[in-house]
């Protein structure tokens, strides 16, 4: 059992906290999804998948952790929503798979993000769209980078400090194109982007 598993019974509760910038997290995703296929990788319990999912076609929502995965199918049941547990860096779909592919608050704790990156831009088709927001280190006040020392010492590793700018280039050295981007008022600065492929 990984720490992800541990944590997946404490999970909904900790997002509750974050309940104003989530909300507007999914009224930009769901203009982003109309009407598309979708694919969500590190989805935890599905809390962004379930709340997205009227507008999308269809979403196939994903995680590593199987704990994380066995209480998202456990609530709400929405038709066009599917969950699995996968590997973001080894991913089993197809060239070309999906419209639009989010993966949010994930690729800083990633020990390989660019891995995820790869695997996104392979199943993305040409026109798709990358959602990823993340977390970002730079404009951080103190007790928020103690709390973030504190889930440290708990197992759950920062891989990536990213500030606004360093995140934007990190995304641009994998090969993608920040289209749009604003950092939304959290107790984490949550950074949400949207890019396309560089092909």
């Amino acid at each position: 059992m990984n720490n992800w598993d541990l944590y997946a019974p404490f999970y909904n509760a900790s997002r509750k906290l974050e309940h104003k910038a989530y909300e507007e997290m999914y009224r930009r995703i769901r203009d982003a999804i109309k009407n598309k296929n979708v694919l969500e990788l590190a989805t935890g319990t599905g809390i962004i998948a379930k709340n997205v999912a009227q507008s999308a076609k269809h979403i196939d929502a994903t995680d590593f952790s199987e704990k994380m995965i066995e209480i998202a199918k456990k609530e709400i049941h929405i038709n066009n929503l599917e969950f699995s547990v996968q590997d973001a860096c080894n991913l089993p779909y197809a060239d070309n798979s999906y419209d639009a592919v989010i993966i949010s608050n994930a690729l800083h704790i990633m020990p390989h993000p660019e891995k995820a990156l790869s695997e996104i831009k392979r199943v993305l088709k040409p026109d798709g769209i990358l959602i990823a927001p993340t977390y970002i280190w730079g404009s951080m006040k103190l007790s928020q980078k103690l709390s973030s020392l504190v889930l440290k010492l708990f197992g759950f590793k920062v891989e990536n400090n990213w500030q606004k700018d360093e995140y934007i280039e990190f995304l641009l050295s994998n090969g993608w194109l920040c289209t749009k981007s604003e950092v939304l008022k959290a107790s984490y600065p949550l950074y949400y982007t949207e890019c396309v492929a560089v092909r």
